[in-house]
């Protein structure tokens, strides 16, 4: 096999092997002799690299792609797009492509930070797609951008109405989503675990984590164990 001149920059700044079996055992969704073994700031560093340069274009143009360090490698370079409409094109090309947390979690263009309400139909179509990591990656953007100054009380039931048991990552995305929102926005948040909205594994796990979190107080955590199902 030949191997492009991105691939072959990739094998030359992967880590030491303990890194990349450490990969291999926590990135179970994809073919461990795809995962190169390169620490992720020193992707991050080569995505600023290829937009300096320009060569990124061709990149993520040409999908799918072969190995896991390059799915991250198209993460971090759209994540320094500036505009909106060509991040919403990208990431509507890309996320079909996404086929594991690792990714999924690290992709979060900055840009969106200035466009929440446009953001939302989008999101709101991702999560209702019967595609794992394109639901993750919608609940994702709801935890990343809308549990601060753009908070509503209705993203708790975007995310809630989105939580599928039967797909892995998307129940431990809801959970840390719900552990977060806790942790955030209290007040609100409590009423839908208080409410039972999510499924049980979900529901649990989102307690777990919340009483875990150093950001909820003690009372809380107290009321939030009574809650457990």
């Amino acid at each position: 096999m030949t191997l492009t001149k991105i691939q072959k920059h990739l094998f030359d700044i992967r880590s030491d092997p303990d890194y990349r079996a450490l990969q291999q055992k926590i990135i179970t969704t994809v073919d461990p002799e795809t995962i190169i073994g390169i620490r992720t700031p020193d992707v991050k560093k080569y995505a600023k690299e290829l937009r300096k340069n320009g060569e990124y274009k061709a990149f993520i143009s040409k999908l799918p792609h072969k190995y896991y360090e390059e799915n991250l490698l198209h993460a971090m370079i759209l994540n320094d797009e500036k505009d909106f409409d060509t991040i919403i094109r990208e990431t509507e090309n890309f996320l079909p492509f996404v086929d594991n947390w690792a990714v999924c979690d690290q992709f979060i263009p900055k840009v969106h930070k200035k466009h929440t309400e446009e953001l939302l139909p989008y999101i709101s179509r991702w999560l209702g797609s019967d595609a794992e990591y394109t639901i993750r990656y919608g609940i994702k953007m709801l935890m990343s951008f809308y549990l601060d100054d753009d908070f509503k009380p209705e993203y708790l039931e975007m995310a809630a109405g989105a939580d599928r048991t039967d797909l892995k990552y998307v129940s431990l995305m809801t959970a840390w989503y719900f552990a977060t929102a806790l942790s955030k926005q209290y007040d609100e948040a409590v009423k839908v675990i208080e409410a039972k909205r999510l499924d049980e594994k979900t529901h649990n796990k989102a307690i777990q984590k919340a009483v875990e979190s150093f950001r909820i107080s003690d009372e809380q955590k107290k009321y939030l164990r009574t809650l457990r199902v």
